[in-house]
C-alpha cells in the first residue's frame, strides 16, 4: 500500500477531500520522523515502537568481486510491532506476499538466462535450449 492509497482510504471513510487528508498524513509521517531524529524514539500505543539504534562498524564483502569492505556506523531505525498488530497478524487466515518492486537494470528473475542458452521462465519451461554452449556476456 502506498501513501497515495492511505490518503484516499482515508478521505474515503472521513469523506474529507483528498488534498486536506494528504496534508494530514504527511504531518504524521513527519512527526513520527521528526520525534525519531530529536528524541531517538516514538511509542504509539496499540501500534508499535519506532527506535533509532546505533549499527556498529563492521567489515562486509563486495559480492561481486569479493573483496573486503570497511561498512562505517550508522543509525538504523527498528520497528517493534504492538500486542494487537501483532495479535491481528498472526490471526490473519490469509497470508499475503507483498509485491516487490525491481530496479529498472535488474534482469527479471523469471527471464533470466541459465547455462547452455536456456532461459528459465516461472513456470520452469525452457525456452531458447541449444546444445551449443551460450556466447559469453
Amino acid at each position: 500500500m502506498t501513501k497515495k492509497e492511505i490518503v484516499k482510504l482515508i478521505s474515503d471513510k472521513l469523506q474529507v477531500p483528498q488534498t486536506k487528508t494528504k496534508e494530514i498524513v504527511q504531518l504524521t509521517f513527519d512527526a513520527i520522523v521528526n520525534t525519531l531524529v530529536s528524541d531517538g524514539r516514538i511509542e504509539l500505543r496499540n501500534f508499535g515502537v519506532f527506535e533509532v539504534k546505533r549499527r556498529k562498524p563492521r567489515k562486509a564483502r563486495n559480492p561481486r568481486t569479493g573483496d573486503s569492505v570497511d561498512v562505517e556506523a550508522k543509525n538504523v531505525v527498528t520497528f517493534q510491532p504492538g500486542k494487537i498488530m501483532e495479535e491481528k497478524v498472526r490471526q490473519a487466515k490469509k497470508v499475503v506476499e507483498p509485491k516487490r518492486k525491481t530496479r529498472k537494470s535488474a534482469v527479471r528473475p523469471s527471464a533470466a538466462p541459465t547455462a547452455g542458452g536456456t532461459v528459465r521462465t516461472e513456470d520452469s519451461a525452457t525456452v531458447g535450449h541449444s546444445d551449443s554452449p551460450s556466447p559469453p556476456l
